[in-house]
């Protein structure tokens, strides 16, 4: 273990060997019952004619790559690990059970705080002169639009409210973020309950709002608070509240110190970051493992650990632009890692939807929910690009298309002995079933142009889910106002305007709608509907995300 005692010397590129390792340590290998249930998927897919051969694209495992060596901290950097490692060792004398946790966080700190210097100082390397990939993924990275911090007021803190609301009648409930929460924990506990779904006051929906963190978060209070209602009423959860959110406070410290430094002309921050694919994959680790609480028996598992991965890459791929504005480090298409190496989790995490859009995906684990509700939420909330940035002008032809073609794959060894993603002529249903044949003709009748690539993505998405057994009038609505919107917005001619107008009335329609994705009988059929078609359908607005144009960094006053 690195010493963490005031005036030790703490070395960053240490702390991400000794991350990489421990977490190696700790990650279990896939259950026999998860390798049965994706048989399963692959065996019905080859029934309607899917071929087992095709291109593959391997992905490396993250934890086993070299790890950068950063910059040590300057002395602001080992003011705030000191102050970090008292409130840990509060935590760690009350609740052993976390050590891990804890461990965790202090190493992660650590790195955090190395690559944010040697971002700062280490001299910007020169593009290396290498001929453009030509893998079919690479091919059809987009050219994206122009940002500027004006596009991304929609994201800042003291803007408008909010309009999303989970449950109109329960106001605790009436955030996007608690909501989010809510409902992933609700599509999991429908089969078994493990006392999540509504248990918000004991894990790390305390510590949501991260400047309110840094200005409350002490140790004297700390103290108090474990001593007092923690100590009464324990669970593991309630520690790693605490532990995930003096993270975020420390984050959030790091994050604004540098930026802060930037704008005063001491240092200048280039817009790409040195995190690699190993120390990027490591430091979402920390940043994940609490906000989506799994149990105990799965929290480790490789599976659990590889949706928390991805759907941090999903966000990503979504807030780049936003993210480089504002000095954000952990973006993946900001470290310095190759442009196929990004294309090949962007695509992870197409496929991983993909795959969460089957029935047999949601046996083996209870949070297998995740990333379908991640991407419908951010598609309902307005809160993110997904629209806005993802709509480019003429769609780009179907036939042969390799994001069309991905097959669904859990990518459960992405962190560990990697990942094989395969393209090859996707399986297509026969027929649709009723429901779906009545979303298929309302498109028809509405919009006609539209009506062949939405009906060919409906028999895709049957082959993959089997007949749709979801709620017809909410879910039209949905994709009437984002999926079937934007495809004939990239229609017209160039607009930033037509694109900001869906952008922004996705928000609208999830204020209206989000409450009937809670319903038990067809929430579940809903978010996978509308999950494949925010995030696997043609024309891909999720992909076309994905690229990126530099601009300034202007400084940290979004809600990032």
């Amino acid at each position: 273990m690195i010493p963490a005692q005031p005036g030790a010397q703490l070395q960053p590129a240490e702390a991400g060997n000794a991350l990489a390792r421990l977490l190696v340590k700790r990650i279990k290998g896939s259950t026999e019952q998860h390798r049965r249930s994706q048989n399963a998927a692959r065996q019905r897919l080859d029934a309607l004619g899917s071929p087992h051969s095709g291109t593959t694209l391997h992905v490396e495992g993250a934890l086993h790559l070299a790890q950068p060596g950063f910059l040590p901290p300057d002395e602001e950097g080992h003011a705030r690990l000191r102050h970090l490692d008292t409130s840990l060792r509060v935590i760690e004398a009350a609740f052993p059970q976390v050590s891990t946790d804890i461990e965790l966080c202090r190493l992660t700190c650590m790195m955090l705080e190395g690559a944010w210097r040697s971002r700062a100082l280490t001299p910007p390397r020169e593009e290396e002169r290498t001929t453009a990939c030509a893998c079919p993924l690479c091919r059809r990275i987009p050219t994206p639009p122009a940002r500027t911090l004006g596009d991304y007021g929609w994201r800042q803190s003291a803007g408008r409210p909010l309009t999303v609301k989970t449950w109109p009648y329960r106001r605790e409930l009436d955030s996007v973020l608690t909501g989010g929460w809510s409902w992933t924990r609700q599509m999991n506990d429908l089969e078994r309950d493990i006392g999540h779904r509504h248990r918000f006051e004991d894990d790390i929906l305390v510590f949501h709002e991260y400047k309110r963190v840094i200005d409350t978060i002490d140790t004297t209070r700390l103290t108090q608070h474990v001593e007092g209602r923690l100590a009464e009423n324990f669970s593991t959860n309630s520690a790693r509240a605490l532990v995930s959110g003096l993270f975020a406070a420390h984050k959030r410290s790091v994050d604004e110190y540098w930026l802060q430094q930037h704008a005063s002309g001491s240092v200048t921050l280039p817009q790409s970051n040195p995190l690699s694919q190993s120390t990027y994959s490591i430091l979402q680790m920390l940043d994940c493992l609490f906000w989506h609480v799994a149990p105990d028996t799965e929290l480790w598992q490789e599976e659990n650990l590889a949706s928390l991965l991805l759907c941090r890459v999903i966000d990503d791929m979504t807030d780049v632009r936003a993210d480089a504005l504002t000095g954000e480090i952990s973006n993946f298409w900001l470290a310095e890692m190759p442009t196929h190496t990004k294309a090949l989790y962007a695509a992870c995490a197409i496929a991983i939807v993909k795959y969460g859009c089957m029935p047999e995906a949601h046996d083996p684990m209870w949070n297998t929910w995740l990333m379908t509700t991640t991407v419908v939420w951010m598609g309902l909330t307005g809160r993110h690009a997904l629209w806005f940035d993802g709509i480019t002008q003429g769609l780009p032809p179907a036939e042969g298309c390799p994001l069309c073609d991905l097959q669904p794959n859990a990518c459960s060894g992405i962190l560990t002995h990697g990942t094989t993603l395969t393209i090859a002529p996707r399986p297509t249903a026969p027929a649709l079933s009723t429901r779906t044949a009545e979303l298929s003709a309302r498109c028809r009748a509405q919009y006609p142009e539209t009506w062949p690539l939405f009906d060919a993505e409906l028999h895709a998405f049957e082959a993959l889910h089997g007949p749709w057994y979801g709620n017809i009038d909410s879910a039209w609505e949905i994709l009437r106002r984002t999926y079937i919107a934007a495809v004939e917005a990239s229609r017209a001619a160039p607009s930033p305007a037509r694109a900001r107008e869906v952008q922004q009335d996705s928000g609208v329609v999830g204020s209206e709608q989000f409450h009937t994705l809670h319903d038990p009988q067809t929430g579940r059929e809903d978010t996978a509907l509308l999950a494949y078609m925010f995030a696997g359908a043609h024309p891909h607005f999720l992909w076309n995300a994905t690229g990126y144009r530099p601009t300034g960094v202007e400084g940290d006053w979004l809600d990032g």
